[in-house]
């Protein structure tokens, strides 16, 4: 089993958005039982708490189901079972890096790395900015790009 954790600053905005986007993705493309998803924070504001309103509404208006997601925050185990984190901004690609280790297996990005003409962007934090429909945009073209990249590299597609 494939595994991608997201992580952004709260895990209430982001993160969680890109991993219902990707779920969605995965289930369209038949590879459930082939790919798992995740989402966490590095800060502990939110544990515990559903995504954010404007994060549900977004979600709820492109059909996209976000049942289940809960605010974490990252753990240090994380790191060997995923072979994939997804950090949303250079911030939180800075936090994450801080806990690798030599016997880090798995693949840290930004997940507008995936987007060549947004390459080391940042996806604006809608907690702050409230424009929740451009980051929608931003993660639902990543998560695009993201899934052709791990089907191209895991030959699953």
């Amino acid at each position: 089993m494939i595994k991608v954790l997201f992580v952004c600053l709260g895990n209430i905005c982001r993160s969680p958005m890109a991993e219902a986007i990707l779920r969605h993705k995965i289930n369209e493309a038949g590879l459930a039982d082939n790919i798992q998803v995740d989402s966490a924070g590095t800060g502990d504001w939110h544990v515990g708490q559903p995504p954010h309103k404007g994060t549900r509404q977004i979600l709820k208006q492109y059909r996209i189901d976000d049942s289940g997601i809960r605010a974490r925050q990252i753990r240090k185990e994380d790191f060997n079972e995923f072979q994939y984190i997804i950090a949303m901004d250079s911030s939180n690609m800075k936090n994450v890096s801080k806990f690798f280790t030599n016997d880090t297996h798995c693949e840290i990005k930004m997940l507008l790395d995936f987007v060549p003409k947004h390459k080391g962007s940042d996806v604006p934090d809608p907690y702050y900015t409230g424009n929740f429909a451009e980051v929608y945009e931003l993660v639902n073209e990543g998560c695009e790009r993201l899934l052709a990249y791990i089907g191209e590299k895991e030959n699953l597609i």
